[in-house]
């Protein structure tokens, strides 16, 4: 298999995994180490359109691979999460700001209680494997938000 093809394969199945992988995390940020972490704002924005807005802070060091904010939103009434876009990440060991944008059908989520996970993972080249890239983590957080109006 070529090469791009099969890096968009592990890619994709790297951020289906974190967007589908059940909850493991406390209600509160959760760090691999003190100097990688990744919050949540308290607020998530959702448009009229169905456009959810997700942000936070996020510090990471250290990367041989691209870094990734990915994100999802939960409701307690439905057991489905939904990933909220991916944002790439500076692992410079500086505090950044993130932004997740995605869109959703009006009758996906609802204004409201709700949780959200961040993750802050690379996509880290593996000797072993020919440097496919396998996720590393770096730092993750859940979040009980307020689902608001934009």
């Amino acid at each position: 298999m070529p090469l791009r093809p099969a890096l968009a394969t592990a890619t994709g199945a790297v951020l289906l995994l974190l967007a589908a992988a059940p909850s493991a995390f406390a209600d509160s940020d959760v760090t691999a180490e003190p100097k990688e972490t990744v919050t949540v704002d308290k607020t998530v924005r959702m448009a009229t359109d169905g456009t959810v807005t997700v942000t936070g802070t996020y510090r990471c060091a250290d990367s041989e691979g691209p870094v990734f904010v990915s994100a999802s939103v939960g409701q307690k009434s439905a057991p489905t999460r939904y990933a909220i876009g991916g944002t790439l990440a500076v692992c410079d060991g500086k505090k950044h700001r993130w932004e997740n944008k995605s869109r959703t059908s009006s009758a996906t989520l609802k204004h409201g209680k709700a949780d959200v996970e961040a993750t802050l993972v690379e996509l880290r080249p593996s000797d072993d494997l020919g440097g496919l890239p396998l996720p590393h983590f770096h730092a993750a957080s859940k979040k009980d938000i307020t689902l608001t109006k934009a």
